[in-house]
């Protein structure tokens, strides 16, 4: 939270009526355990760091700090201690996606959009953005294109039912009615990740979707590269070693991961 105070600021007290939620909140789903657990914390000591608003028109809206604020509602406490920041419709956006995109729990639905908004009100490309954040391009990248699958699995992703893992393999597959039909066998066999990958596989090797292994179209050169792994693989794997593989690309690099298990 430090990254938005400085020794300037001032704690007021604010009416919970006064203030309104930030509509660049990336969070969509809050979870109520969690507020109730973060209530019970604050009914016993007291509400050890302010949250963070700025004035917009005659109300105050959130920065940063909105679970404490949901938190304090629920105890219906009449007032709350905020720091008010004189910021601009962009730095309150920017501030407020910011503070989210560090907390771990965010899901990568949640962090993709973030992301994408924060590219949008900077005016930013996914490099510079992931110099700003301290991340690698290429986390920037993976995440915002989970943004390319359909609603129906973004919200398998926000509720949890699936991975992100799940859902990067899933992009592998264009076609919208073929990746909700592996939707569907996820969810119902509980597939395992590797379990998706192998059937996403065979499903492209039955030429059921005429599209490559690999997540985009590349050179025939490089295809073969990846055959040629795919086939060492194989022989691995007939060993008797269970390997785990992941294949990826970002705008720099295609990416062949291997996982190979120690042995005891």
């Amino acid at each position: 939270m430090n990254i938005f105070l400085n020794s300037k600021d001032k704690i007021v007290n604010l009416k919970l009526s006064q203030i309104i939620a930030n509509n660049k909140q990336p969070r969509s789903i809050f979870d109520e355990g969690k507020i109730k657990e973060l209530a019970d914390s604050i009914k016993e000591h007291g509400l050890l760091q302010p949250i963070i608003v700025r004035q917009k028109n005659n109300l105050f809206e959130i920065i940063a700090g909105e679970r404490r604020f949901r938190a304090c509602s629920s105890l219906n406490f009449e007032t709350i201690p905020v720091i008010v920041k004189d910021f601009t419709d962009e730095e309150a956006a920017s501030a407020a996606l910011v503070e989210n995109i560090q907390r771990e729990d965010l899901s990568a639905i949640e962090e993709a959009r973030a992301y994408k908004i924060l590219m949008e009100i900077n005016n930013l490309r996914q490099e510079d953005l992931a110099k700003k954040l301290g991340k690698a391009q290429s986390t920037i990248a993976n995440k915002i294109r989970l943004l390319n699958l359909p609603d129906e699995i973004q919200e398998t992703i926000l509720v949890k039912k699936i991975t992100e893992r799940h859902a990067r393999a899933l992009l592998i597959l264009k076609e919208k009615q073929l990746q909700l039909k592996v939707l569907e066998k996820i969810i119902e066999k509980d597939l395992t990740v590797k379990e998706t990958e192998k059937y996403i596989e065979k499903l492209l090797d039955n030429n059921t979707n005429p599209k490559p292994r690999v997540v985009s179209k590349i050179p025939k050169d490089i295809r073969i590269a990846f055959n040629t792994i795919q086939h060492a693989v194989s022989l691995v794997e007939k060993m008797g070693l269970e390997l785990t593989t992941n294949q990826d690309e970002d705008d720099m690099f295609y990416t062949y991961q291997i996982k190979i298990p120690k042995t005891k």
